[in-house]
């Protein structure tokens, strides 16, 4: 039987963790960061969480991240 293979996409953008949420990067902080105020720009460099109704369209993409 041939391996599961994980999205490569889906793996570059997206972890598990232990509890088994997905964990992102927040977007909005590549380009015009002159214009985003300190507070947002800092805000935004933390993880994020991606919701329930998403998270198991991303989990089916990663068999192999549990």
């Amino acid at each position: 039987m041939a391996k599961i293979k994980s999205h490569k996409a889906t793996a570059k953008r997206f972890s598990l963790t232990k509890s088994g949420l997905v964990k992102m990067n927040r977007s909005h902080r590549r380009h015009k960061l002159g214009i985003k105020t300190p507070k947002r720009k800092r805000q935004l460099r933390q993880n994020a969480y991606l919701s329930e109704a998403n998270a198991p369209t991303v989990r089916t993409l990663l068999p192999n991240a549990r």
